[in-house]
């Protein structure tokens, strides 16, 4: 059995209601799926705004914690399927996805998580073109060829949470991670800070417990682009929170981790690379290098620098 996971936080209703039509759509008997949303502190609480009656095993639990790890954890806990599968509040999987999720769960037993290598981004607004080196920083991609590998930090082979399946020996045991390093709660969007790299970390775990990882074309979703998503300011903040959460995540994987240094040679050679770069780049890698400082700010004094 699956576990279909919506964490969804003052979701668009447009948007939320779409990824339910594409659940509706699904070519997996419903029988063979349960479909739990985890309000996590909406504002107007989706009980009783969202229709889940379709669904027989379907099902909204309100989270008040802000916060998508502490409404992963939720969900981890309220779920009953041997693999979960989470979906954002902005996609909309294809009709066969949740029959590949269930196909995966047998065939690839040495996996532990996998996920979507097919995004198809629908812009409400297309982004500019100076804007594409910032692009990397959202699931809008489709990857070149399927693959899977158990080497820790093989980011090619880590899925995105967007269409995140991952059996429930990998999700209880991520959520233990969480609850012994309570650290690990800085990962991941908390309203309006756009922390990141929760779902490496889910895809790390894997390794955990001597599964592996994977991508593959055979996933494919729409991903809804809203607008605000393609603002330099946005994709900026974005940047440097996904900067913030990788030095977080290697300090808490890597327990010899240091910063590294920035002494007076490290200077010059990044004056160097700047150099060559064209003024969006140089915007990035100020935005990237910003995160980092927060991040060792953050190490040392065991408080967020925002």
């Amino acid at each position: 059995m699956l576990s279909v996971i919506i964490c969804t936080h003052n979701p668009r209703t447009d948007y939320l209601r779409r990824t339910l039509d594409g659940l509706k759509a699904q070519r997996l008997p419903h029988s063979q799926w349960e479909l739990l949303i985890v309000d996590n502190a909406s504002k107007e609480p989706l009980a009783g705004r969202v229709d889940v009656q379709w669904h027989p095993a379907g099902r909204i639990v309100r989270e008040d914690e802000v916060g998508l790890t502490a409404a992963r954890l939720r969900a981890i806990a309220e779920s009953k399927g041997d693999v979960l599968v989470w979906v954002d509040d902005d996609n909309i999987l294809a009709e066969n996805y949740l029959e590949r999720a269930d196909e995966f769960h047998r065939a690839w037993p040495m996996l532990g998580i996998w996920g979507c290598g097919d995004y198809r981004p629908e812009w409400e607004e297309a982004p500019a073109p100076a804007l594409q080196p910032f692009l990397a920083y959202l699931a809008v991609h489709r990857i070149p060829r399927d693959r899977w590998s158990n080497q820790a930090f093989d980011y090619g082979a880590m899925p995105a949470g967007a269409g995140l399946c991952s059996r429930r020996l990998v999700a209880e045991r991520y959520a233990q991670n969480v609850r012994t390093d309570p650290r690990r709660r800085l990962l991941g969007r908390v309203g309006a800070q756009l922390s990141a790299c929760e779902d490496f970390d889910f895809g790390l775990t894997a390794l955990d417990v001597g599964l592996g990882m994977g991508v593959f074309l055979a996933f494919s979703l729409t991903h809804l682009m809203p607008k605000g998503r393609v603002q330099k300011e946005y994709l900026r903040r974005l940047a440097e929170g996904h900067a913030y959460s990788t030095v977080m995540l290697m300090a808490m994987r890597q327990p010899d981790y240091a910063p590294p240094r920035r002494g007076g040679l490290a200077r010059l050679r990044r004056w160097r690379y700047l150099r060559a770069l064209g003024p969006v780049e140089r915007e990035l890698e100020a935005d990237k290098l910003r995160g980092e400082r927060r991040a060792e700010q953050t190490l040392a004094t065991g408080t967020s620098a925002r």
